[in-house]
């Protein structure tokens, strides 16, 4: 069942296949962004940013704990995916938020087929993984947000440096 926030809707995949086919019929088009957002950061806001303006809706996947843990390793993710949804989904520029299993998002790509993939700036249009199953269905890849001197692991490392109280 979908949970409304200021922003936008948490949704499961279901749902959002749903929405976007009656969407798209209608002539609506589609960004979408993905990654762990498990400590935001304002690389977070302009990545999501960027990624808004690629289309008239945003969808925002967002790796389940399990898939963090695989690619971020012990201690990893800090919040919830339950939390890490809710918070991005309060965002403005965010239509819709999903969850999801799999350590690439290859698959829910193909499934939803959104006109534009946005990554951040710490790929190139070359390096992003999953260019070629975005360009197979006729989509495209764009970079976008601001440079990578933002990062999740050095906040968390910031604040585990700090003095206790």
């Amino acid at each position: 069942m979908a949970r409304t926030t200021p922003g936008g809707s948490v949704v499961t995949e279901q749902e959002l296949v749903a929405r976007v086919l009656a969407a798209r019929a209608a002539g609506v088009t589609y960004s979408f962004a993905n990654g762990c957002f498990d400590v935001l950061h304002v690389g977070h806001v302009r990545y999501l940013t960027g990624a808004a303006a690629e289309a008239d809706r945003l969808i925002v996947a967002i790796n389940d704990d399990a898939s963090v843990a695989a690619l971020k390793g012990a201690g990893r993710p800090i919040q919830a995916a339950v939390d890490r949804a809710d918070l991005v989904a309060a965002f403005s520029m965010v239509d819709y938020v999903v969850v999801f299993p799999d350590l690439t998002v290859e698959r829910l790509l193909t499934t939803l087929r959104p006109e534009v993939h946005c990554k951040g700036c710490d790929y190139t249009v070359d390096t992003v993984p999953e260019r070629g199953v975005v360009r197979a269905y006729g989509g495209r890849t764009v970079i976008v947000g601001d440079a990578k001197d933002h990062s999740t692991r050095d906040v968390i490392a910031r604040i585990r440096a700090q003095p206790g109280e």
